[in-house]
């Protein structure tokens, strides 16, 4: 398998958030091309942050897309010139007043290769604690909470947890888990 090649390339939509590029492709098998959309927009990073008395971090805040409030753990976009680590630290900070010292990478996956060009990077952040003010974007409005484990596990088989980044990023954490301990 061989990955198509690219004949042109045009924006059709630009915002703030993402682009809609039309790429008009060849197969190198079959010679047959066609349009394609891809949803083009900034690699994003989720954070499993664990205190010490073993809680994970999470927040509660509405959500446009599904209408509804969801209850993730912390995440958000890579800025421009940030590196995937240094965005899990400030979404934490930001998000939740949570800052940790110790960081262990966990995955890296694609959200929707079909149409997305990004990366999600998850990280787990040991040992976090509140030590600043939250600092939400203008358009977020969280709160926090703390859970244990098995209440998280819990609201996952519930249906309460279901972003399917965050349970990726729960996935790459039990995984971590059962491997160190």
């Amino acid at each position: 398998m061989r990955p198509w090649i690219r004949e042109n390339e045009t924006c059709c939509y630009e915002n703030r958030l993402f682009r809609v590029l039309k790429r008009h492709n060849r197969s190198p098998l079959t010679g047959r091309s066609s349009d394609f959309y891809v949803v083009s927009t900034q690699d994003w990073v989720n954070v499993v942050a664990l205190t010490d008395e073993g809680r994970l971090v999470l927040v509660r805040q509405y959500r446009h897309g599904s209408d509804r409030v969801t209850l993730e753990i912390p995440g958000g976009a890579v800025d421009k010139g940030e590196d995937a680590l240094e965005a899990a630290k400030r979404e934490l900070r930001e998000e939740t007043g949570y800052e940790s010292d110790r960081w262990v990478p966990l995955g890296v996956g694609e959200p929707n290769p079909a149409i997305q060009d990004n990366r999600v990077s998850t990280f787990l952040a040991l040992g976090a604690k509140p030590t600043a003010p939250m600092a939400p974007d203008e358009n977020e409005e969280l709160s926090v909470l703390t859970l244990p484990w098995d209440e998280v596990k819990a609201k996952v088989v519930s249906g309460e947890i279901r972003h399917v980044i965050v349970l990726t990023a729960l996935y790459y954490y039990e995984t971590w888990k059962t491997l160190h301990t």
